[in-house]
C-alpha cells in the first residue's frame, strides 16, 4: 500500500479551512491518506470545532481599534471581526485586537494583507488569527484596515470599540482633532468638502433632485432654467449636510466645522476615515 506525501501546503490549506492546529491537521491528513474532505470529517469526529464552510457565515461583530504613531503623523484603524457580541465583548478578544493594532503601528503597515504577514512575538498575525479561530469556534479576521498620514492625526474610538475614526489636520491641534473626530463619528459625512465628493455621486444626486422636481405637479410648466437653478440650491443643501467642513459644528450649531477650525488656528482637515461595525 502506497503512502501519500503530506506537504506543508496541504497542512496549511486544511488549517486555513478548518482553523484546527497544525499538528492536528497533519494527523488528519495522514489518517485519511491525504483526502481533504475526509480529513475535515476526521477532525470533526475527534470533537474538534472546525471552521468548515465558515466562510458562508457573516462576521458582523468585532472590535475596532484606532491608534496613531507616537508623533501623531500616521493613524491606523483596525477591525478584527467575529460573529457574536459575546466574543467581541470578551476582554481577551479586545486585548487580542489591540495587540494586532499595536503591531500595525509598530510596523507602519500599509494594508490588511501586509498586516496579516506581520509577526508578533515570533508568530504571524495570520497564524494567530487561525489559532484564535480554532479556540473560540467563530470566524474572525482582519475585516477592515485604514491608514492616513497628515501633519497631525487624531484618533477616536466610539461605543465600546464599535467605531473608530481617524482625522488628519493640516497642523497640530489635539483638542480640535478630538472634537472633529467626534463630529465625524456622530454625523457620518461623505467627504471633507464638496470637491472631495466623487463626480458620479454629485451627478446622481443632481439627477435625483431634477427628476423629483419634474414629477412635482407644482413644477409643471416651469422652464428648465428655473428647474436647474432650484436643483443647484438643493444640491448645495446636500453638500452642507454631507460634507464635513460645511456641517454645523456639533458643539456649537451656530458655526460650521470649517469656521470652528479657523478659530483654533486657521487649520483644516486633510483627510478622514470612519470605520463602524455592521
Amino acid at each position: 500500500m502506497s503512502t501519500i506525501t503530506i506537504t506543508a501546503t496541504d497542512i496549511n490549506k486544511l488549517r486555513q479551512t478548518t482553523g484546527a492546529g497544525m499538528m492536528d491537521c497533519r494527523k488528519a491528513l495522514t489518517e485519511t491518506n491525504g483526502d481533504f474532505e475526509a480529513a475535515i470529517d476526521w477532525l470533526r469526529k475527534q470533537g474538534q470545532k472546525v471552521a468548515a464552510k465558515r466562510s458562508d457565515r457573516e462576521a458582523k461583530e468585532g472590535v475596532i481599534i484606532a491608534k496613531t504613531s507616537a508623533d501623531n503623523k500616521v493613524g491606523f484603524v483596525v477591525c478584527i471581526s467575529c460573529e457574536t457580541d459575546f466574543v467581541s465583548k470578551n476582554a481577551d478578544f479586545v486585548a487580542f485586537a489591540v495587540s494586532i493594532a499595536d503591531a500595525a503601528v509598530a510596523n507602519d503597515v500599509k494594508s490588511a494583507e501586509e498586516l496579516n504577514e506581520v509577526s508578533i512575538n515570533g508568530a504571524k498575525v495570520a497564524d494567530m488569527i487561525n489559532d484564535k479561530l480554532a479556540s473560540i469556534g467563530e470566524k474572525i479576521g482582519v475585516a477592515k484596515f485604514e491608514r492616513i498620514e497628515a501633519p497631525y492625526v487624531a484618533s477616536y474610538i466610539h461605543g465600546a470599540n464599535r467605531m473608530g475614526v481617524l482625522v488628519g489636520l493640516s497642523a497640530e491641534a489635539a483638542e480640535a482633532g478630538k472634537d472633529v473626530a467626534m463630529q465625524i463619528a456622530a454625523m457620518n459625512p461623505l467627504a471633507v468638502d464638496a470637491n472631495s465628493i466623487p463626480a458620479e455621486t454629485i451627478e446622481r444626486e443632481r439627477a435625483i433632485v431634477v427628476d423629483t422636481m419634474k414629477a412635482d405637479p407644482k413644477m409643471a410648466g416651469k422652464p428648465d432654467e428655473m428647474v436647474a437653478k432650484i436643483a443647484e440650491g438643493k444640491l448645495n443643501a446636500f453638500f452642507k449636510e454631507n460634507t464635513l467642513l460645511a456641517q454645523a459644528f456639533v458643539k456649537d450649531g451656530s458655526i460650521t466645522v470649517e469656521a470652528y477650525l479657523k478659530t483654533v488656528g486657521n487649520i483644516t482637515v486633510t483627510e478622514f476615515k470612519r470605520v463602524a461595525l455592521g
